[in-house]
């Protein structure tokens, strides 16, 4: 069995080729991709199959989606024990420069103390600056 069809077959997604291959991309990825980052990867692949797949995949809680305020939706892994609830988020980083989104994985979102009868369901948090490679 490839790794790929191992990862997905965890999070109860049907192994397809075009699966596959997005999960791959995905996983030679050390910043978060968008769905047009995504397109420009496959040469004749249809956005609407590769839109599903990312739902499926989010759905499935094998990938996030981050919206870091630039107006593109990005896509990153899920850590394999991640199961998106708000103890499994994390800080996202956006380069001002390059405009690149980053997971800062080991660092927790804080714990957030709402109001009476006000329910947390998701957190967001984007953190902006310049990354290391702009820095250079």
């Amino acid at each position: 069995m490839k790794e790929t069809d191992n990862k997905l077959t965890m999070r109860n997604i049907k192994p397809t080729a075009m699966r596959e291959l997005v999960l791959k991309v995905l996983s030679e990825q050390d910043k978060a991709i968008s769905l047009a980052d995504l397109e420009q990867k496959f040469d004749n692949a249809d956005k609407t199959t590769l839109y599903r797949t990312l739902k499926t995949f989010e759905e499935n809680k094998l990938i996030h989606s981050i919206d870091d305020g630039t107006g593109a939706v990005k896509y990153a892994l899920c850590k394999e024990t991640c199961q998106c609830h708000p103890e499994d988020l994390h800080v996202h980083f956006l380069c001002t420069k390059c405009q690149q989104t980053y997971c800062l994985t080991d660092i927790s979102i804080p714990s957030i103390a709402l109001p009476v009868n006000f329910k947390l369901e998701t957190i967001n948090m984007v953190v902006k600056g310049i990354c290391s490679n702009c820095d250079k």
